[in-house]
């Protein structure tokens, strides 16, 4: 077996998986946290997790929604610019630390830039973000220019 389409062999599982994004990407809004936050966080995490088919889906999306070039530029080094305000960095800090699961718990993140709900909304966010990438690097997803 080389690799498997995880939503061609349990589609009502890749289905509940759609929802469960969409849940994500209310929280967000619902917290008060702009879409566009949204998407760095899945971009960040897609590439902590080297998923090339969300990387590139995601990033098209950030652009669709008024992301610069120059942000998108250095997403993956966030910490080390200043192109981010203290809620962006505080949710990517929050998305990596979810992401690459720290013990101990590191809370960098957590400087009183997110209130609980955002802080909630970001965690679940970069939940169901893993999820996907993990679905597309395991099902091996094309990406092809």
């Amino acid at each position: 077996m080389s690799s498997v389409n995880l939503s061609k062999q349990h589609p009502d599982i890749y289905k509940q998986l759609m929802a469960f994004s969409a849940q994500g990407d209310a929280a967000i809004g619902e917290a008060g946290l702009d879409p566009l936050l949204g998407e760095l966080v899945k971009i960040r995490i897609s590439q902590i997790n080297g998923c090339a088919f969300c990387l590139r889906l995601h990033t098209r999306d950030a652009i669709a929604k008024g992301e610069t070039s120059d942000r998108l530029a250095v997403v993956a080094a966030w910490w080390e610019s200043q192109y981010f305000t203290a809620q962006e960095r505080a949710a990517l800090a929050l998305a990596e630390q979810v992401t690459k699961l720290s013990v101990p718990e590191s809370r960098a993140w957590d400087d009183g830039s997110l209130t609980d709900r955002q802080a909630s909304a970001v965690s679940w966010l970069a939940v169901v973000m893993n999820a996907w990438n993990r679905v597309a690097i395991t099902s091996h997803y094309p990406v092809a220019p």
